[in-house]
């Protein structure tokens, strides 16, 4: 099909194992033409997973040992628009296609790496940077959650491909971007490393604000604090833990026995639904509701029901109120229910159930195809889309080795690609206007994202605010990022007027909502059209796919789409102990980042065809995309046995983690194996052995510091790291705003202590150094505006004469400020 939004960009993937592989299918699920280069023998990868992330790609075996296997590599560089490859700093350079040589082929050419580690880094580059030992040494597996501190496990272990699904996310807009930025400045190298992904995705779970007020920290938290200060073990029962969670923000049991996870704080009249839902309505007389942007010694009570977390003396009322309930109806009327009321909320799944669940196939969500290797097959759907795309639920299955030879005389008779572009500078997305209607997380993340590319953000948010403090303030200090803010109300005809005002200005328009809040705004397709047909709308929303399904327009958050996809039942080893995978954000960033993504096919269609639409994401697409090793089914297919539960370490005695005589570290030799063991004097005689090997590895490791065993293992491909913690990662790279020029092309991990910060308070925040351009500029984005800080200037730009604004802020058609502070006390 060749009007899809790619289907004129030809990608060279050299990628294996997962996050190069997942950029190519990407781009292939938005109609590129993706090639796989695969070594002599066949994918380093042969499984399942592998053969869903190659579908829709040929696949090619040249010997790039070889003067003709280079030969070939060349001419088809001569010929492509994209490479992409995640091998060990140095590897394509040996193979003589370094970005050097490719551009010396092409110098039109993109291309893009994915090592573990920057290659830049003295301390990490030269690291065997598998998946486990990545996450391992940036901290995802210490401290991970709230629940497991309070339980008092640590390390946790979990086999989700987190970094791998960051990297391939940051890579596949970063591609699409300089695609659209080429006839400007050429041809672009771009590296990501996946660490220094995995540190931005978990962004949310790292930022540190100086005096950090207590009543936005949540009973969990609280807990920890005081077991801290009175020196007790956190050593907590699931059952103990139960009782810290909030009753709005918490899994259930419904008749059937099954899980019901609802999510349902922080926003405005969100508790209220639940509640009605639920036949306690009654319960409303009681509770305390009042504006919460003030210092809370103003408050008339220790909590507002429109503000998370629930007061310490009503939460075990509440929360027994609503278990009674709950029992009362099965989890799927509950589902329909709380869908209808919107009210988010969802039934715990596995994995498997989520596959086969009526939803997600019929919302494309999850797609079904016929594999050559497995027969019918429900693989993960689209993580980006364009709601037009004709082809976006077509779908072939992976290639069989070295099909793509017999076209290969086809491709090499086209005439190589002519140079594109100059030597421009700046940011790929200079000069683009982007209207930012999102709010929480997921939506927000989008703009601030585009804003280090150099894109101009305009924030829109009510006169009243809807989001409470916690969610709107804190993570918006880096969700909001370099943007400017505006607050209007959009239900006044002078707040529309301006609205409308703002949407003839924009190139792009972002939100977070269902089609029918898109609707309710007037953003309907027909009338973007006429107003700007190069307008593209960015959409992300909770169960969004490329077709309508039943739950289209229910409402959700990121700890939604994990209940719901099989992310928490994994992590907490079953559905009786379900536990959201980390704690803030986890699938939101990945959200915004898949958004961009979609921004960017559509902004590469436009600079063909002229014609905006509709950009979508939605957070169950990235739910899967983090379990994209575990996400297909089909007849016969080996059990969902992966690592799960709060004792797993690892996944067998190659690739774990033990405890060495100083600390904890990670082990990963998954394919060396015993060879690797070899090579180690004191585990030699280990080799061959299977029984106990795992306790064998155990005992002999204890008996030497992590710092031995990395020299051990050092210049192979098996990997030892100690387990760090984000904090400590974290702290490991920070540099203070104040003391000058930040870096963000070296090290693999930089934050910032923006220490000149307008909240009056200094916060650690994950630097954006995840992305590296060779050519093009990166920015730290400004200091997210206190809400409304540039009414009156956008007012102004907007054409407004000073009488007509003060009348706008008089009448409440527009307001300066949610509250006296930046962060109320």
């Amino acid at each position: 099909m060749h009007n899809r939004p790619l289907s004129h960009i030809r990608v060279l993937d050299f990628g294996h194992y997962l996050a190069g592989p997942l950029v190519g299918m990407m781009l292939a699920d938005l109609g590129a033409e993706v090639i796989r280069i695969d070594p002599p023998g066949g994918p380093k990868w042969q499984d399942p997973a592998f053969d869903m992330l190659s579908r829709g790609k040929r696949a090619l075996t040249p010997d790039l040992k070889t003067e003709a296997g280079r030969d070939t590599a060349y001419d088809l560089v001569r010929r492509a628009d994209v490479v992409i490859e995640n091998f060990r700093p140095g590897v394509m350079e040996r193979l003589g296609l370094g970005p050097e040589a490719l551009r010396q082929a092409n110098p039109s050419i993109v291309s893009l790496s994915l090592p573990g580690f920057a290659s830049a880094d003295p301390e990490f580059a030269g690291l065997a940077a598998w998946e486990a030992v990545i996450a391992a040494r940036t901290g995802q597996f210490t401290d991970m959650g709230l629940n497991r501190r309070l339980l008092g496990i640590n390390p946790s272990f979990t086999p989700l491909g987190l970094a791998s699904a960051y990297g391939a996310a940051f890579g596949a807009m970063s591609v699409l971007f300089a695609l659209n930025a080429r006839e400007q400045m050429g041809g672009e190298h771009i590296e990501v490393p996946l660490a220094s992904a995995l540190l931005e995705g978990l962004v949310y779970n790292c930022e540190l604000i100086e005096n950090y007020p207590d009543r936005y920290k949540s009973p969990r938290e609280l807990e920890l604090e005081r077991r801290a200060r009175e020196g007790l073990p956190n050593d907590l029962s699931f059952a103990e833990l139960s009782e810290f969670l909030d009753p709005f923000y918490r899994t259930y049991t419904c008749a059937d026995g099954r899980g019901f996870y609802i999510v349902s704080c922080s926003i405005v009249n969100h508790p209220q639904r639940v509640l009605e839902v639920l036949g306690l309505g009654d319960l409303l007389k009681e509770l305390p509701d009042f504006d919460v942007y003030v210092d809370r010694a103003e408050w008339p009570a220790d909590w507002a029901l429109r503000s998370y977390p629930v007061g310490k003396n009503d939460r075990k009322r509440l929360s027994d109120a609503m278990k009674a309930a709950f029992l009362t109806r099965p989890s799927h009327e509950w589902e329909a229910l709380f869908g209808a009321a919107k009210a988010p909320a969802t039934a715990q799944r596995s994995t498997a159930e989520w596959l086969a669940d009526s939803h997600a196939r019929a919302s494309g969500l999850v797609v079904e195809l016929d594999d050559p290797r497995h027969g019918r097959m429900r693989q993960m759907g689209n993580v980006a889309w364009l709601a037009d795309d004709p082809g976006a639920m077509d779908k072939t299955a992976g290639p069989e080795a070295d099909e793509f030879r017999g076209a290969l005389a086809r491709v090499l008779a086209e005439p190589p690609r002519t140079a594109i572009g100059g030597d421009g500078t700046g940011g790929w997305l200079d000069g683009l206007k982007v209207l930012d209607l999102t709010n929480v997380i997921a939506g927000p993340t989008i703009g601030s994202t585009l804003a280090r590319f150099g894109a101009q953000l305009t924030l829109v948010q009510p006169v009243r605010p809807s989001v409470d403090p916690w969610n709107a303030v804190v993570f918006g200090l880096h969700a909001q990022r370099g943007k400017q803010s505006i607050l209007l109300d959009l239900r006044s005809a002078k707040g529309q007027d301006a609205l409308w005002r703002l949407v003839a200005e924009a190139d792009v328009i972002t939100m977070n909502g269902t089609d029918q809040q898109r609707a309710a705004l007037g953003l309907t397709e027909t009338r973007l059209a006429e107003i700007n047909p190069r307008l593209i709308l960015v959409q992300l929303d909770a169960w969004g796919g490329p077709c309508r399904g039943p739950k289209s327009d229910h409402l959700g958050y990121d700890d939604l789409a994990q209940a719901a996809t099989g992310v928490m039942t994994r992590f907490g080893g079953g559905p009786d102990t379900p536990e959201e995978h980390a704690h803030f954000g986890t699938i939101d960033a990945l959200t915004g980042h898949c958004a961009c993504v979609a921004l960017g096919a559509a902004l590469e269609r436009l600079r063909l065809t002229g014609k905006g639409g509709i950009a979508r994401a939605s957070l169950a697409a990235a739910g899967e995309m983090i379990q994209a090793q575990f996400m297909y089914d089909y007849d016969c297919r080996a059990p969902f046995d992966e690592p799960s539960g709060r004792a797993a370490r690892g996944w067998g005695p190659f690739y774990r983690c033990y405890a060495a005589s100083d600390r904890w570290m990670f082990f990963a030799a998954p394919t060396e194996r015993h060879a690797a063991l070899a090579r180690v004097p004191e585990l030699s005689d280990l080799v061959g052995r299977d029984t106990d090997l795992e306790a064998a590895l155990s005992e002999r490791f204890a008996q030497k510091p992590v710092a031995d065993w990395v020299r051990a293992f050092a210049g192979s491909s098996a990997g030892v790291t100690p387990l760090g913690s984000l904090h400590d990662t974290r702290d490991g790279g920070l540099q203070r705003e104040s003391e000058g020029a930040i870096d963000i092309s070296k090290a693999t991990f930089r934050a910032v202590r923006h220490d000149r910060h307008p909240m009056g308070r200094w916060v650690d925040l994950v630097a954006p150094n995840a992305v590296r351009p060779s050519q093009a500029e990166i920015t730290i984005p400004g200091p997210a505006p206190k809400y409304g800080q540039n009414t009156r200037a956008i007012l102004a730009r907007l054409g407004y004469g000073d009488a007509e604004i003060q009348d706008m802020i008089d009448t409440g058609a527009a307001a300066e400020s949610w509250s006296d502070k930046y962060l109320p006390e």
